[in-house]
């Protein structure tokens, strides 16, 4: 299946517009909070009610633009699985930490803070989504290889918690400027379930050539 990220705007047509295809329309975005006087925001009921089933959660840009905390996402999380959606859970690591050394203990922190709250069951309903910071929009790629470790440390992280049948079947997607050059190569990798494509989904042949190589 294939699934495209969309503003709110465009949501209720581009759902529209693919109901007799495999793509499914996600969301970028949701808020924590049921109901109440939250001006601006759009409730899970206002995403469902335009049949949208997905929303991306955790973004490297609502964490660092918006400020939006561990326990913020949780909460947004939390709600959202409550209420049958599914959850593409974004994690990643700024350069500094990377050259630190503390990519992993950054990653495997917002995956506990964000995530460690559902049981087993309610895991069925994530996806994360990997995305070192320092490759997003600069050009750079992590390696394949650094994408395989980090995917590797991201599953081992989910099996302690969780057992073996939950870290096998959760997918875990690279999202860090994937590209037709690179594409095939990450995608090749055992722990590499797919990618969160950014830039190169906004060119139509780029993105066909990223989903060919998968």
């Amino acid at each position: 299946m294939e699934m495209k990220a969309q503003s709110f705007p465009c949501l209720y047509p581009a759902f529209n517009s693919t109901l007799d295809t495999p793509i499914e329309v996600v969301a970028q975005n949701v808020c924590e909070q049921d109901k109440g006087a939250y001006t601006g925001e759009v409730s899970i009921d206002m995403l469902q009610s335009v049949g949208v089933k997905t929303v991306i959660i955790g973004h490297s840009e609502r964490r660092d633009i918006y400020s939006e905390t561990d326990e913020l996402l949780a909460a947004k999380t939390i709600a959202a699985v409550e209420n049958g959606m599914r959850v593409i859970f974004c994690c990643g690591e700024h350069l500094e930490q990377r050259k630190a050394g503390n990519h992993v203990s950054t990653v495997t922190a917002q995956i506990e803070k964000g995530l460690f709250q559902l049981n087993a069951s309610q895991m069925e309903q994530i996806v994360i989504a990997y995305e070192p910071v320092w490759a997003i929009g600069t050009g750079e790629t992590a390696s394949p290889e650094q994408a395989q470790d980090m995917h590797a440390d991201i599953r081992s992280f989910i099996q302690a918690k969780y057992g073996d049948m939950t870290a096998r079947h959760t997918s875990i997607l690279y999202g860090g400027s994937v590209k037709p050059s690179n594409a095939a190569e990450i995608f090749a990798k055992p722990d590499v379930d797919g990618g969160l494509v950014g830039g190169a989904s906004l060119d139509a042949k780029s993105f066909l050539a990223i989903a060919d190589a998968f």
